[in-house]
């Protein structure tokens, strides 16, 4: 196990988490590990994808804060419960 996967996805940032499960997906995708590797980057791959897709659930939950007016124009945010 590399010193990124022993890193615990939860302590990473959205970025941090696509960059490394890029690299997963890259290592499945050129088939050139052993069978008990691939399973175990396939089970790191699928906690990074959940990690992004919590992220970006935050941040659009934190977007559909902002309000706007008649016109559409930003009048302000509200604060984000979350």
């Amino acid at each position: 196990m590399s010193d990124a996967e022993a890193r615990p996805v939860a302590e990473m940032s959205f970025e941090e988490a696509m960059a490394e499960l890029e690299q997963v997906v890259g290592s499945l995708e050129a088939g050139e590990v052993p069978l008990d590797r691939s399973i175990a980057l396939y089970a790191r791959g699928a906690e990074l994808k959940a990690r992004c897709e919590a992220e970006l659930k935050r941040a659009e939950a934190r977007v559909e804060q902002i309000t706007t007016d008649a016109g559409g124009a930003p009048t302000g945010t509200t604060p984000f419960e979350g």
